[in-house]
């Protein structure tokens, strides 16, 4: 089974990949992670990636797609979770011709339906443990203690430089300009599923649960 989630930054796309990791075997693919690995990978491929991004420049459709190739000829999982790509209509094009090649299908595509401003509030709120990496927030999960981790008891608290309501305005608009095309498209090709984003994890779990379940 193939699985592309698709949504905002922020939407929770990361947990409920790793979720679906632990539950059905999936290999997740995620774009960030694939860059990092194959930069000190030394294979040739690697060596494209790192020449690219010390150069400071995009890594290119081609490189992306040839990572996701990569990984699909080697051992898997269950199937696939693509999990920040496509992000384009271009590169969705690019990873439908991919599978094909493989004799692979792309078996749902489930959007992580939010509402921009009840987004900006839940990330801006954030907070992690510097010392145990334990995930708290403003108005949802305060620690129990003022400025003491629940966990390890830490007073050291850090935010993401990039968790400003500015900041994710700007990645939204990115976003909505880039991403969001590709709701359409597999609207069309009778491929996407939509979920609340915003319901809490178990609740989003449970819904990609039964969108998985009819394939």
């Amino acid at each position: 089974m193939n699985v592309i989630l698709l949504g905002p930054p922020g939407a929770g796309k990361g947990t409920q990949s790793k979720l679906l990791v632990d539950e059905r075997g999936m290999t997740q693919l995620s774009t960030g992670d694939m860059l990092r690995e194959a930069k000190t990978s030394g294979t040739e491929m690697g060596h494209r990636v790192a020449e690219v991004m010390n150069r400071g420049e995009l890594v290119t459709d081609e490189i992306v797609i040839g990572l996701i190739e990569e990984k699909m000829a080697a051992p898997h999982g269950a199937g696939f979770i693509f999990d920040g790509f496509p992000r384009t209509l271009a590169q969705a094009d690019a990873l439908g011709a991919l599978l094909a090649r493989h004799g692979e299908t792309l078996d749902a595509v489930i959007e992580m339906r939010v509402d921009d401003a009840a987004l900006v509030a839940r990330i801006t709120g954030r907070f992690t443990c510097g010392n145990c990496g334990a995930v708290y927030h403003d108005q949802t999960r305060p620690t129990a203690k003022p400025g003491v981790c629940d966990v390890c008891g830490s007073h050291h608290f850090t935010r993401r430089a990039d968790d400003t309501a500015d900041a994710l305005r700007q990645r939204l608009m990115e976003y909505y300009k880039k991403t969001s095309p590709l709701i359409g498209y597999y609207y069309a090709k009778g491929a996407l599923q939509s979920v609340d984003g915003l319901a809490d994890i178990d609740h989003v779990a449970q819904a990609i649960r039964k969108v998985l379940d009819k394939h």
